[in-house]
């Protein structure tokens, strides 16, 4: 059960992710012709350039999205998280709906707020989910060392009852 659950839920965050990249590229497109159809200027800056700016940052976000999409369709297909600069990549992109939706509570309303926090709950959702499913390194109950002592990340070796003390 829990492997369909995972793949389920890294699917579905995979879809989402595809349609939120479309649906940016197609925003900044609108801002775009919107920019360069009124002759729009911000202190003086060129429209044209604002323009292009705006096609190249909803081509480069689409694309990042896409790309997280595209991390957790093959973490599906698979069934096994992605590795460090997946992770790296998607927990940026958790960060970037966290952030994103604060600002848009404000700018645009509770709807858009709403649904980047979806988003944001599917990503951590996933990564949770994929969370301890990288093969391991050495089989079996060996410590770094690889010697079977167990080994506590802050105090050391473990001893009897607890950690040991020098």
């Amino acid at each position: 059960m829990g492997a369909v659950v995972r793949r389920t839920v890294a699917v579905v965050a995979a879809i989402v992710l595809y349609l939120e990249a479309v649906g940016i590229v197609v925003i900044n497109g609108i801002m775009a012709t919107f920019v360069n159809g009124q002759s729009m200027s911000v202190d003086g800056l060129d429209p044209d350039v604002m323009a292009a700016g705006t096609w190249v940052m909803g081509g480069a976000f689409g694309f990042f999205l896409a790309l997280c999409g595209t991390l957790f369709l093959i973490a599906a297909v698979r069934d096994r998280g992605p590795g460090r600069w997946g992770r790296v990549l998607l927990v940026s992109c958790a960060v970037v709906h966290g952030v994103l939706g604060a600002l848009t509570v404000g700018l645009v309303g509770w709807h858009a707020f709403a649904f980047l926090m979806v988003v944001l709950g599917l990503i951590v959702l996933a990564l949770l989910q994929y969370g301890g499913t990288e093969p391991e390194a050495s089989g079996g109950e060996a410590g770094p060392g690889g010697t079977g002592t167990s080994v506590s990340m802050d105090k050391g070796p473990v001893v009897g009852e607890g950690p040991a003390t020098a």
